[in-house]
């Protein structure tokens, strides 16, 4: 059985004034998409996914070749429908038992936090939330046993409406990345100088 990976890269970004999809806003000139499909093809997860909708065929262009990409018409509605995408075009994917979720605007997140889920996941875990200096973030993990539940949320919610109902693993991934959401220019000028 194997292991695959989403990245939500659906959303516009209103909130940075501009039209640009926010997933294609750059980072020391790669956009924020790459960061977060090279980190999910670095730790050899399979297939990856890449969820797209606002713009969805410039940001489709960002897929790596061999990547699955799933289009939400209704990515306005929040992230329960982006990752309904993503555990819909999964489905038929039965060697798939868990699919590791992740989103476009954390580029730094790490190859190590995803194998770090893997593990816990081979370990028989089957819903689990990395953690970085204790506190939860991204990415999170959800066996196939879940993916029904999950398909039936609705809303701007996403796998952690799940931990509210069921037993959750959290995994240390300290050290692995940093889950920094860009939401804003100015986050994005911070990740900058962070990066120099």
């Amino acid at each position: 059985m194997s292991v695959a990976v989403a990245i939500l890269a659906a959303g516009r970004g209103a909130r940075l004034g501009r039209e640009t999809p926010k997933p294609l806003l750059e980072l020391r000139g790669k956009p924020l998409v790459t960061w977060a499909l090279d980190a999910a093809s670095e730790a050899e997860l399979h297939p990856v996914v890449l969820v797209v909708g606002y713009r969805a065929r410039a940001v489709t262009r960002a897929a790596p070749q061999g990547a699955l990409v799933a289009r939400t018409r209704r990515w306005r509605g929040g992230a329960s429908y982006s990752l309904n995408a993503a555990l819909e075009i999964l489905g038929p994917w039965t060697q798939v038992d868990a699919a590791c979720i992740g989103l476009a605007d954390q580029p730094l997140v790490g190859a190590d936090a995803y194998r770090r889920l893997v593990a816990a996941h081979r370990d028989g875990v089957d819903l689990a939330v990395a953690t970085y200096r204790g506190t939860r973030a991204n990415p999170v993990l959800l066996g196939r046993d879940l993916w029904s539940e999950a398909r039936r949320l609705r809303g701007d919610v996403g796998a952690r409406a799940l931990m509210e109902r069921h037993p959750v693993t959290e995994v240390d991934c300290t050290g692995t990345g940093d889950p920094t959401d860009v939401d804003t220019l100015d986050d994005l000028r911070t990740l900058e100088a962070r990066l120099h």
